[in-house]
């Protein structure tokens, strides 16, 4: 991290923006930590830019600005959403990039963050242990630009030196903010349900097992990502990246350790079919080696905390 550094979060109001804007200005300070969204969330503590990521000249304002060094893009229409809005998603998620990119292209900023998601791999890809490079053919548009957004990534690495970081997260499970439209929404609406109702009616079926991670976690594995030496990032696609996987009936059984008298019902909808096309867990060996990752919270860690901290 530079002396000067000051970084701007793109997508602050969302789910990972959120809880990314108050870790970076801990380390940052208040004043070097630019937040900015679509629209005011309310929420910000510090700077707070409305910004049309979309807009590359608006971008360029706002980055000039406040002599913006990094960037985190993390505006995205995410994995359900996006199927409602296909060109849409496909849109925001891939010129948003290129905006991004741009910049660091032409030296203005230095370096970039941009999530990725187990959503790159589809119906063909090896279900168990999912290893960093294998077929991958995503089958949501979600997928497909979160997939075409890695090669953008490398490119720009290869072609132009640009220093861009990025990780495949899995489904993320926090308190701070509500999820955003993803399939794994599930794993936090459990919680909510589970203290205000005592029962949940559960959209993926209950054997669904999928890599899912604490947000503490991806916050942390996101920062020391960014933070690590660039010699060590030797992935610039982006980064496999894991803590555990569950399914809603093994969630279930763990909260009920907890709240005895919980009770859960199946009902799947549309992200039956996009969990059922992504893997049960991931190998993150070269996250592990490149830049020493390991997760701290297992399910019942988890579980434990969001219960403690879940407001309803």
């Amino acid at each position: 991290m530079g002396l000067k550094d000051v970084i701007l979060v793109i997508g602050s109001s969302g789910q990972i923006g959120t809880e990314l804007v108050q870790e970076l200005r801990k380390l940052y300070g208040q004043n070097n930590v630019i937040a900015s969204d679509i629209k005011y969330g309310g929420e910000s503590n510090g700077p707070f830019e409305v910004l049309d990521i979309m807009d590359a000249k608006q971008l360029g304002e706002v980055v000039r600005k406040h002599k913006v060094t990094q960037v985190y893009l993390l505006a995205a229409l995410l994995s359900a959403t996006a199927e409602k809005n296909p060109k849409l998603g496909w849109k925001l998620n891939m010129e948003g990039l290129l905006n991004v990119l741009d910049l660091a292209k032409e030296k203005i900023i230095s370096k970039i963050y941009w999530p990725s998601s187990i959503a790159v791999f589809g119906p063909n890809t090896p279900k168990e242990n999912t290893s960093q490079f294998c077929v991958m053919e995503p089958s949501t548009v979600y997928g497909i630009s979160k997939q075409a957004g890695e090669r953008w990534c490398e490119y720009y690495f290869n072609k132009y030196d640009v220093d861009v970081r990025s990780l495949r997260y899995p489904g993320l499970v926090g308190y701070k903010s509500p999820p955003g439209g993803g399939t794994t929404d599930y794993a936090v609406h459990i919680f909510y349900d589970a203290l205000k109702k005592g029962n949940y009616e559960c959209f993926l079926s209950e054997n669904t097992t999928l890599p899912m991670m604490y947000m503490p976690d991806a916050i942390r594995a996101t920062i020391n990502l960014m933070e690590t030496d660039s010699k060590n990032v030797k992935i610039r696609s982006s980064y496999n990246i894991a803590a555990m996987s569950f399914s809603p009936r093994e969630i279930f059984s763990e909260i009920k350790k907890h709240i005895k008298t919980f009770e859960i019902s199946f009902k799947t909808d549309s992200r039956q079919q996009i969990a059922d096309s992504w893997p049960k867990s991931i190998d993150d060996e070269h996250a592990r080696k490149d830049w020493n990752w390991r997760p701290f919270y297992n399910l019942s860690k988890m579980t434990e905390d969001m219960l403690k901290n879940v407001t309803i």
